[in-house]
């Protein structure tokens, strides 16, 4: 209670305890472990950590007790969908840090819990071992102790193990025999080896249980290519080409929307809000009297010719992924039958679609705070379904950060429950908060701001977090060059060296990476100067396109090194090298014995040499031979300072194994 005194002073006055009211104890005596710090573990276990079929999960965690207790600790996992705990045993790596790892295979969700305890028998035997060292002659209180640890050690042994520890029980409890003896007996290795076969668990602790979400390794790792099908003659245009993009070690042939396009406010070329009557209009306004999201646009071919298309990349190892837009134009059916989805203004007109000063007036956004929510929820995972039943595993997700992250979470999930091999790509050009957000989700990867480093010092600073925990637990970045959007300025003036350049970065830096079909031709015209947007931008407009770029042999060949290396196929491991020059990037990849140099010259327009450090840290030997994986020339490198030359019109950098290591 408190009271004011006359001089503005606050007093407290304090009540007498009630006495009369019983103070609860645990009903149960807690463990007295500690379990802090465990890993790998997303905000605190409110999300998955991500992995891949195949993958070794390594855990870890700093465990501690009160007093000198000898403790143990092992992690338990199996998968969501139940059975029994799988149990693997933690190692020390430190004072009072325990690590260990097990393997996930099914996809889906997996389970993990750290379990830590006390092993009192090696406790004991730690004890009666600094007693002797020490000097002190009697025993016999110590091997009292020992005796009735033995007993419920014997209690809990099997077999030929427990016929040993009664073998010892019977020395050490045997009076007449000399101390010394019974001292040895109690103290044998081989007990103590199957005291950890059998523990006690005594004060065992729990952590909580973690989830990690296994996927298919092509959530982690695969090479990406968009192309329209309407520039390559449809579905059966794209389908003649498969076998080609195989060759070429493509993963993902990506499409943008192949569903009918609205006629109403249909843009023309170069965006033009006039279009003329054979004008094909942009795939992102969705829908038409044909149908909306579940429907095909007929220039393109039939739903038979689609499932084709699927079936047959599908033999090749190739994924077809679709887009997904949540998004109308203003014929979609929805807009009649579900006119509630839609914003509206004050006056009853209907909101399209605007980033100023871009201004969509052929698409209508949906609005998820409609009262209908659910409704919109349920057909829009309809949607998604509905391809997945024809056999499509991948899709990529426009714009998904203008979207309620709580319904990317459900929608991701429920279509896993049913299809757990499918893969999102997330395309969120947003602030980071965000893009994490929606990785913490479920998307299985993600688009970067890659698109805009260009710098040394810049993608160093970007891709060292991207690669590093916590990023690497929850976000897997899919480093695309170039997309029907996004024509950078800086392909736009640094001729064919800079798609040279660009490329190798991508290839190298991250395990997904993705062109957009004219890339490897090099096309670099912007609409208007200082303008990302391409003249001519196949988004509104037919272009012929054909697979015989110039730039594909070195495409195809970065495809098959990354099949080949698997310091290529993870993130982690990737470090980069000082470099006594600014414009030339040098960095490490390496996974077990594995160690790959890459050094690209980030100036298109001109030779640059420098000499790039390889520091006694990454275990190399002090001299030693590096092999060009891009044209085959060898050279000798050694620890410390190593010079370089690169003219980007010969080549745009070195992609170098380090030879017999």
């Amino acid at each position: 209670m408190v009271a004011r005194g006359t001089k503005g002073t606050i007093k407290v006055k304090q009540s007498p305890a009630d006495d009369t009211q019983p103070i609860e104890l645990p009903r149960r005596r807690p463990s007295s472990i500690l379990i802090a710090d465990p890993a790998p573990v997303v905000d605190g276990g409110a999300h998955p950590t991500k992995r891949c079929a195949g993958d070794q999960v390594a855990v870890s965690a700093t465990i501690f007790r009160d007093g000198h207790q000898a403790l143990r600790a092992s992690v338990r996992h199996r998968p969501a969908a139940g059975g029994d705990w799988t149990e693997v045993r933690l190692a020390t790596v430190g004072p009072d840090r325990y690590s260990g790892s097990f393997l996930v295979g099914d996809l889906g969700y997996h389970h993990w819990q750290l379990v830590a305890w006390v092993e009192r028998f090696a406790s004991w035997r730690d004890e009666l071992s600094r007693k002797l060292l020490a000097g002190q002659k009697d025993t016999s209180s110590e091997l009292a102790e020992g005796i009735e640890l033995l007993r419920a050690l014997a209690a809990r042994a099997r077999g030929s193990d427990r016929e040993a520890v009664l073998g010892a029980l019977a020395t050490v409890a045997d009076a007449t025999t000399p101390a010394r003896v019974r001292q040895q007996a109690a103290l044998a290795d081989a007990l103590l080896a199957i005291a950890e076969r059998h523990p006690e668990h005594y004060d065992e602790a729990h952590s909580q249980t973690f989830e990690i979400e296994v996927e298919r390794e092509r959530a982690r790792f695969g090479t990406w290519y968009e192309l329209f099908p309407r520039s390559w003659g449809g579905f059966a245009g794209v389908r003649s080409q498969l076998s080609a993009f195989a060759a070429l070690g493509v993963d993902v042939v990506y499409l943008p929307p192949i569903h009918p396009i609205g006629r109403t406010a249909r843009k023309g070329p170069n965006d033009s809000p006039q279009a003329g009557p054979d004008d094909p209009g942009s795939p992102w306004a969705i829908g038409a009297a044909e149908g909306g999201h579940t429907a095909i646009n007929p220039e393109l071919g039939t739903l038979e010719e689609f499932e084709a298309l699927v079936a047959e990349a599908r033999g090749l190892g190739i994924d077809i992924a679709l887009d997904f837009a949540v998004q109308c134009s203003a014929d979609h059916p929805w807009l009649k039958e579900h006119p509630e989805w839609f914003h509206r203004r004050p006056d009853g007109t209907l909101k399209y679609a605007e980033n100023p000063p871009k201004r969509y007036l052929d698409i209508y956004h949906l609005d998820f705070d409609t009262e209908d929510w659910q409704g919109l929820w349920r057909a829009l995972l309809d949607v998604v379904l509905f391809w997945a039943q024809r056999g499509v595993r991948a899709f990529r997700v426009d714009n998904p950060h203008t979207k309620p992250v709580a319904f990317w979470r459900w929608l991701i999930a429920a279509v896993r429950s049913i299809h757990p091999e499918t893969i999102f790509l997330a395309e969120a050009f947003t602030r980071e908060p965000l893009l994490n957000a929606l990785a913490k989700a479920g998307f299985s990867q993600s688009y970067t701001y890659f698109t805009w480093k260009n710098s040394a010092w810049e993608l160093r600073e970007y891709m060292s977090r991207l690669a590093s925990p916590p990023s690497t637990d929850f976000l897997r970045p899919n480093l695309f060059t170039n997309t029907p959007d996004i024509l950078s300025a800086y392909l736009q003036t640094g001729g064919p060296a800079a798609f040279a350049v660009r490329l190798l970065l991508a290839a190298t830096l991250s395990p997904s990476y993705g062109i957009y079909s004219g890339f490897e031709q090099f096309e670099a015209t912007p609409r208007v100067s200082g303008s990302e947007e391409y003249l001519g931008s196949e988004k509104y407009q037919i272009v012929p396109r054909a697979l015989d770029g110039p730039l594909l042999g070195m495409f195809g060949r970065l495809n098959e090194i990354r099949r080949e290396h698997g310091a290529l196929q993870r993130i982690e491991g990737l470090r980069f090298l000082g470099v006594e020059n600014e414009t030339l990037l040098a960095y490490t990849r390496r996974t077990g014995e594995e160690t790959l140099v890459v050094i690209v010259n980030l100036d298109p327009s001109s030779a640059q040499e420098g000499t790039v450090i390889v520091p006694e840290e990454l275990g190399l030997p002090p001299v030693f031979a590096v092999e060009d994986l891009l044209d085959g020339r060898s050279y000798r490198w050694r620890l410390g300072r190593n010079y370089v030359r690169l003219d980007p019109s010969v080549r745009p950098g070195h992609l170098l194994g380090v030879a017999g290591f």
